[in-house]
């Protein structure tokens, strides 16, 4: 009855024909704080044409790029990106940095993704990334574990790097910490999808220390929520389930994610004219971001 209910209620809030876009952020007494996210967070209607069903598969709880892996919550088979390559084997996609030996593996896909990052950061004349690792299989990671021990390393399945969807960047110019590319990463990734997984300040969240030198693939517009908010993805997903549906807007871009408790195969409603991705949060349900149309 509740799910049915929650079903409903997210109809109503998309709509047939038009709804109100929701205020992303919003202060203590109600006010909208801009989003940085570029254009601010605005308010308008949105025309959402016709709607349809999907279902949601449990697995789908266990796929995609917001999936939170941590000492809690494990790499499952499914979550595994398909499309991991050799780097050094690949050479036509390294480009605007380097690979620190032969043996880095990452998804095709995140290394074009960060290949454009970091061609861009040549802007700014910061030009010297080094990836120092990537994607692991289980017995690697088994391996790291035992020479490094607990507090520097996870054992198999705990690590993101056995997800594929994070990678090391170092500098040839030095230790991330006081390097360029260091100080690029931490103020720019978040524009390219990417999020400094385990910051300094949120150690005691993460249970990891800091590694300026980690960055994991979630996308947009979460990697511009998180940085907006200073959350890593452990307060993110939260802040999600709390919220129910967040609205964003980045680069001219409209988002509305939609968080939904999955405990069997679920029907939900999405635009049927418009993009959508789903991905599972790897704990207890999905997150549907619609990529919008303008505003009218």
């Amino acid at each position: 009855m509740k799910k049915r209910s929650f079903l409903l209620i997210f109809a109503i809030c998309l709509g047939v024909t038009a709804f109100k876009i929701v205020p992303l952020f919003q202060g203590e007494k109600g006010e909208i704080v801009n989003a940085y996210i570029e254009n601010g967070v605005t308010e308008g209607k949105l025309s959402s044409g016709n709607m349809k069903k999907v279902e949601i598969p449990v697995e789908k709880i266990y796929q995609g790029n917001v999936l939170l892996v941590n000492s809690k919550h494990p790499v499952h088979n499914e979550s595994i990106i398909s499309d991991v390559i050799n780097l050094y084997a690949h050479k036509e996609l390294v480009k605007g940095y380097k690979v620190f030996n032969s043996e880095i593996y990452l998804s095709e896909d995140i290394a074009s993704k960060f290949s454009d990052m970091v061609l861009d950061a040549e802007k700014d004349e910061v030009s010297s990334f080094l990836i120092t690792s990537g994607f692991r299989e289980f017995d690697e990671q088994t391996k790291l574990y035992k020479e490094m021990g607990f507090n520097r390393a996870l054992p198999a399945g705990y690590s993101e790097h056995n997800l594929g969807l994070s990678l090391d960047v170092g500098s040839t110019k030095g230790k991330m910490e006081v390097a360029p590319e260091g100080d690029w990463i931490s103020e720019n990734a978040w524009k390219y999808g990417f999020t400094l997984r385990y910051p300094a300040d949120k150690t005691h969240i993460t249970g990891i220390m800091n590694e300026p030198w980690h960055i994991r693939y979630v996308g947009l517009p979460h990697s511009a929520i998180m940085k907006k908010k200073n959350f890593v993805l452990e307060e993110y997903l939260d802040y999600l389930k709390d919220e129910k549906h967040i609205s964003a807007t980045v680069n001219g871009q409209k988002y509305e994610v939609f968080y939904y408790p999955v405990t069997e195969n679920t029907t939900i409603n999405v635009p049927a004219n418009l993009r959508y991705e789903v991905s599972g949060n790897n704990t207890d349900g999905v997150i549907v971001t619609v990529f919008t149309d303008s505003l009218v």
